[in-house]
């Protein structure tokens, strides 16, 4: 039984009850705050995550990197006085041969002006309009000229390819040129190219010439261009192969009278200049579908210049 003792003391302003309570009791009241600190304790580790179901962050999201057949490096050319004035000059060619002016200047303007042609014409006129427009950025009489004096032979084809080479990359961009084989030369005409060797033989070393065979013989008649400028601008295989391709070769074989393959690479838009060579029958560039995202006539004009 519990005995509680409790003892009335007496002040000078009143009186105070003061209770004392045995050792058991306190005991029992140490118990109990043990037991609710145990209590709380046991708690705190009951909500604590165990390491296996600690919570893991997200990994970092996968970087993408682009391949090579699809990362778009545009060149930047900064094009000179004679560049400028070329460009202008084909572009309101090409622009009156479509019947529509364009207010945009440099090259742009003459990618408007193909636009227009590939967007309004059908294929087999585009290839015609082209090649009109060639013919009338040239004077006549000096396609004449040079068809009859420059009849086709290695001294024509390794000059067309110098020529190209050095007055041309305003169009298709920087070139090389190259050598391929060629077959015996009449001595009249060995003679001219005796002549002229020595004066191409410092350009066409500076400009990477590039080889290929004719009738057995290497002769140096290859224009190789790394990177075509119209080619990646476009985007387009359609506006390469019928404002390009076959115009030029329409109008280099008729008015200048020599042959001419351009073999385009649509992989690394590179291409092939080879002069003296027919194109083939069953010409594979021909049968290359356009770029499905990149190709600005389809993106701009909804133009369909799948092949």
């Amino acid at each position: 039984m519990e005995v509680t003792t409790s003892m009335l003391l007496s002040h000078a302003h009143g009186s105070r009850l003061i209770t004392a309570s045995t050792p058991c009791l306190m005991a029992q009241s140490c118990h109990m705050t043990s037991d609710m600190r145990r209590q709380h304790r046991s708690t705190v580790r009951a909500v604590m995550a165990r390491p296996q179901e600690a919570v893991v962050p997200a990994p970092p999201a996968p970087v993408i990197r682009e391949t090579a057949t699809t990362t778009t490096t545009t060149t930047v050319y900064q094009d000179n006085w004679f560049d400028k004035l070329a460009i202008g000059y084909l572009s309101r060619k090409l622009q009156e041969a479509s019947g529509m002016k364009n207010g945009k200047d440099g090259y742009e303007g003459l990618i408007e002006a193909a636009l227009t042609i590939s967007g309004i014409f059908r294929v087999d006129q585009q290839w015609e309009a082209v090649a009109n427009a060639l013919e009338r950025a040239f004077p006549s009489y000096i396609l004449t000229m040079i068809k009859v004096m420059m009849p086709p032979s290695r001294f024509s084809r390794e000059y067309f390819a110098a020529f190209t080479t050095i007055f041309f990359p305003w169009l298709v961009g920087p070139c090389e040129k190259r050598a391929a084989e060629a077959g015996y030369l009449h001595k009249k005409q060995l003679m001219l190219v005796l002549l002229v060797k020595v004066a191409l033989h410092r350009v066409v070393v500076l400009l990477g010439v590039r080889e290929s065979e004719v009738d057995g013989r290497k002769e140096k008649n290859v224009v190789y261009i790394p990177k075509c400028r119209f080619l990646e601008s476009t985007n387009c295989v359609g506006m390469c192969t019928n404002l390009c391709k076959i115009p030029c070769q329409k109008f280099i074989q008729d008015s200048l009278g020599t042959a001419v393959y351009m073999s385009p690479n649509f992989e690394d838009m590179s291409c092939e200049m080879i002069f003296g060579q027919q194109p083939p029958e069953d010409d594979p560039a021909l049968k290359q579908p356009c770029f499905r995202t990149k190709c600005i006539a389809k993106q701009n004009h909804r133009v369909n210049c799948s092949i």
